[in-house]
């Protein structure tokens, strides 16, 4: 497919014109950024598996009734999905403490939240997106106590279903982020899932070792990127088990 018209361009994506009203065409880039892009870099291939993991989890929303923007995949790289209006909040689901709410609340990374614990984060990167709550966000009009209710709701939809999916092969859903959408039908709003679903957006761990199979690699220099992104995608399925040696499979077409 052709590209038409750059609409937006972020950190990890890249987004263009659709080939019809209300689509638009989601390309993954290979950079890597950690700490409000302070720390960069581009990893070879880590467009291609955060293209192909997003298709997966959202077409796993999907079959189990989750709405979201994903339409389908059009190459390695791209995919097709459906316009929206961001709503301009971090929507971010913690089932074990690690990253900024540790030293926020004292507590230990490793620590099981006592129930997923749902927070808001107002998105701004000249502010660092800072964690806002339900009062901010009704004051400064970013979304409606409804609004507010839908996305709690969407988010614990995503984490039952991302939980138990990593959990059946070996790994911790330790916390993620999404982003949330309206979109309009006629006179009838509602909201989707947006954005992505990949390794860049969630912590997962290891059950067995502990090992970090995120972004954290690169945040804390843990090792190769790409390579803990491959892992994931295989435990899933999205690629095949290569032949003993091979250090990296070959993605399925």
């Amino acid at each position: 497919m052709a590209r038409r018209k750059k609409v937006y361009e972020g950190k990890a994506k890249v987004l263009y014109e659709g080939p019809e009203p209300g689509t638009l065409v989601q390309y993954f880039k290979d950079d890597a950024t950690a700490f409000n892009a302070e720390k960069r870099d581009v990893i070879d291939g880590k467009g291609v598996l955060n293209n192909r993991l997003s298709e997966f989890f959202m077409n796993g929303l999907t079959a189990i009734g989750v709405p979201n923007h994903f339409i389908k995949r059009i190459n390695m790289r791209e995919q097709l999905i459906r316009a929206v209006e961001i709503i301009p909040l971090e929507v971010v689901v913690r089932n074990i403490a690690a990253g900024s709410i540790c030293p926020r609340l004292g507590l230990e990374e490793g620590t099981p939240m006592p129930r997923p614990i749902v927070e808001f984060y107002f998105k701004n990167d000249d502010l660092g997106d800072p964690i806002v709550s339900e009062e901010h966000i009704i004051a400064f009009q970013w979304a409606s106590q409804q609004d507010m209710d839908d996305m709690v709701s969407l988010a614990l939809r995503v984490n039952d279903f991302m939980s138990g999916l990593m959990l059946g092969v070996g790994i911790k859903l330790v916390d993620f982020k999404i982003e949330i959408g309206r979109v309009w039908d006629g006179d009838f709003m509602r909201l989707i899932v947006a954005d992505e679903i990949s390794p860049d957006s969630c912590r997962l761990w290891d059950i067995e070792t502990g090992r970090k199979l995120d972004k954290d690699v690169f945040r804390r220099d843990l090792g190769d990127l790409a390579d803990a992104y491959t892992e994931v995608a295989r435990r899933l399925g999205v690629m095949p088990q290569g032949p003993s040696g091979v250090s990296k499979p070959t993605l399925i077409n």
